[in-house]
């Protein structure tokens, strides 16, 4: 018996609309990195971006435990001698809520061009409505719920 092996014409990629209001922020990125990189898919092959679009609703409802909200910081770098910046998580929310799950989602996959593909798959809206309407009823995962 011959091993299967995927092949780029053989992986179908479908729509999830996830509705993130009230979900614990972690557990919300584990799921949404899965259907990115298809590991929901008997054809899942680490090598091949086998994986599904992911549309994030609701995404400043997200929830975090603890004290995270107050001492989970995000930094960047401008580059510069002295340019390392930080914001915390409560400011972050308030800035851009959409970036805090892109922000998960993105260390939770595959730390190459591989994983770059894929997060292109995913798009987040801060509030509950988005342009993607062709794909609302596709699989409407959490939404509702």
């Amino acid at each position: 018996m011959k091993t299967y092996s995927t092949k780029a014409s053989d992986i179908e990629r479908q729509w999830h609309v996830i509705d993130a209001s009230g979900k614990i922020l972690g557990r919300l990125a584990t799921e949404v990195a899965g259907l990115l990189m298809g590991k929901h898919k008997p054809i899942f092959t680490p090598n091949l971006d086998t994986g599904d679009f992911v549309v994030v609703i609701n995404a400043a409802k997200v929830r975090v435990t603890g004290n995270k909200a107050e001492q989970k910081l995000y930094y960047r770098h401008s580059g510069y001698p002295g340019g390392l910046k930080s914001i915390n998580l409560e400011r972050m929310m308030q800035a851009n809520p959409a970036r805090v799950i892109e922000h998960a989602v993105k260390g939770m996959l595959p730390h190459n061009r591989l994983g770059a593909q894929m997060i292109k798959k995913l798009r987040v809206y801060a509030g509950g409505s988005h342009p993607h309407l062709a794909q609302t009823g596709a699989s409407a995962k959490g939404a509702g719920s």
